[in-house]
């Protein structure tokens, strides 16, 4: 993969992450509605922003790229699973705007993390 489109998955998957950041962390009433129906209220909501934004560092430090990647994809794991399950793919008449980042930040954290998979060390560890 070229590496200015590394990059740019990177940036996006980040630039999605850090955007997020200010709707949790000012309690916004949207994400307060999210979390209180998760019954995650105020913690998770406070404890995911924050992995969220370690996540989006660790995209771009060298040797963390395949950490941001899996934590994203995790985080984004869970997100997702709370839509299917209790939020639906709407949330407060976003037309599923929040769904489909999701959905992105999935594939694109899949890829990103595909692509430094060599990097990773208990994977590629030699017995």
């Amino acid at each position: 993969m070229n590496s200015r489109i590394h990059f740019t998955l990177r940036l996006i998957v980040a630039l999605v992450l850090v955007q997020t950041l200010y709707f949790k962390f000012s309690a916004h009433a949207d994400s307060v509605y999210i979390f209180n129906t998760l019954g995650l209220e105020p913690y998770g909501r406070i404890t995911i922003g924050i992995l969220e934004l370690i996540a989006a560092i660790l995209l771009f430090v060298p040797k963390t790229i395949w950490l941001g990647a899996l934590l994203s994809f995790l985080i984004i794991t869970g997100a997702i699973y709370a839509h299917l399950t209790k939020l639906g793919i709407v949330i407060n008449g976003d037309s599923g705007k929040l769904f489909y980042l999701a959905i992105t930040v999935f594939i694109l954290s899949a890829i990103i993390l595909l692509k430094n998979r060599k990097n990773i060390p208990f994977v590629n560890k030699k017995m």
